[in-house]
């Protein structure tokens, strides 16, 4: 698992689009939600601008997961 602040997470999540990497992305809100079908509710609430993206997941091969992910660090 890596970590980055909120500008290192724009830049990630620009790269895989960028690279056609589909990604499913967590903004804060998600996690005062209990259950899916709010999840995506509040996540339908807000422009990809406004979002308080606060994790990202994405699946592709390791050296593009590699350059996708340029500028986190491992978390501790």
């Amino acid at each position: 698992m890596l970590s980055a602040d909120h500008a290192a997470l724009g830049a990630i999540h620009r790269r895989a689009l960028e690279r056609g990497v589909t990604t499913s992305l967590y903004v804060e809100e998600m996690f005062s939600t209990g259950f899916d079908a709010a999840n995506r509710a509040v996540f339908a609430e807000f422009a990809p601008e406004d979002a308080k993206v606060v994790g990202i997941a994405l699946r592709a091969g390791k050296k593009v997961v590699d350059k996708i992910t340029k500028g986190a660090r491992m978390h501790a």
